[in-house]
């Protein structure tokens, strides 16, 4: 399901919802959005859920506002701010040196109030329990960061990067750039891998409308190159068998003569094994 996450809302409660929707407890979601955020959240039911842990989304797009002059506790609009400055004299020019220094592979430090797990446990939690948290520096690649428009101090971009990326953390290496500091206002995710926003619904549509986005064959093929195999390498890869190798490079969706996709397939010595079975014989 490719759901348009409404504002106020953890990705947790999206999740609640679709399961009151569809009469189910399996589901999940991948990746995050913070309750401040909107936009595509993508949704696995069933045995989606299964795949979402091979989903291929090596990038993602953003458009959000940075507010430059203010520094807050969580480096978006639901902190409380820390530090405020004048931002109206920084120019055009100085937001783009900055901007440019913030694009191609760099380092980053997630912010401490991430989602990202230290010894078990949220660092959003670890510091709403009093800790202090500081994540080592990660590589990750801003394929573009692009300014919209400007309003005073108040920043309209749009992000192109790499899985992994924190805008937040981007809002906030600006500000630190610039002197002045900053803080995310309003972010919106507009792509997900192979998945846009446009093809979404709200959450809302799903209550009145409990219906998927995409079957679970189209969303592999919309992941991963295919590979047409016969019906009878299907029903073998449908069993857990694996098939002669044939110079695949990666992962493949391995897809049967009627459109059906099999499992995911990838060459590991002399066997083309499968990594996820889609359609298993049993079921």
């Amino acid at each position: 399901m490719l759901v348009d996450k409404p504002r106020g809302m953890t990705s947790h409660s999206v999740v609640g919802a679709i399961r009151r929707y569809f009469g189910t407890k399996k589901v999940g979601h991948a990746g995050t959005l913070d309750p401040m955020a909107t936009g595509l959240l993508v949704v696995g039911v069933e045995r989606g859920t299964k795949f979402l842990a091979h989903l291929v989304a090596e990038t993602k797009t953003y458009e959000a506002t940075i507010r430059l002059g203010q520094e807050t506790t969580t480096e978006d609009a639901d902190g409380e701010i820390t530090r405020e400055v004048d931002a109206s004299g920084v120019t055009d020019e100085e937001i783009a040196r900055e901007v440019a220094g913030l694009t191609g592979d760099i380092m980053q430090r997630p912010s401490s109030v991430s989602a990202i797990k230290i010894n078990g446990k949220r660092a959003h939690q670890l510091v709403r329990e009093g800790e202090k948290v500081e994540i080592p520096p990660r590589p990750v690649t801003i394929h573009s960061f692009d300014i919209l428009g400007r309003e005073g101090t108040d920043l309209r971009v749009r992000v192109h990067c790499s899985s992994g990326t924190y805008i937040r953390a981007l809002a906030r290496n600006l500000g630190h750039g610039l002197g002045v500091g900053a803080h995310l206002v309003a972010l919106r995710r507009l792509t997900v891998g192979p998945f846009d926003i446009s093809r979404s619904h709200p959450l809302a549509h799903f209550e009145d409308h409990p219906e998927l986005s995409l079957t679970l064959d189209e969303a592999l093929q919309a992941c991963y190159p295919t590979l047409a195999v016969t019906d009878e390498e299907a029903q073998a890869l449908s069993e857990g068998k694996w098939l002669t190798p044939r110079g695949l490079k990666g992962t493949h969706a391995a897809v049967a003569p009627d459109g059906r996709a099999i499992a995911l397939i990838k060459e590991q010595g002399k066997r083309l094994a499968t990594v996820f079975v889609a359609r298993p014989s049993t079921l």
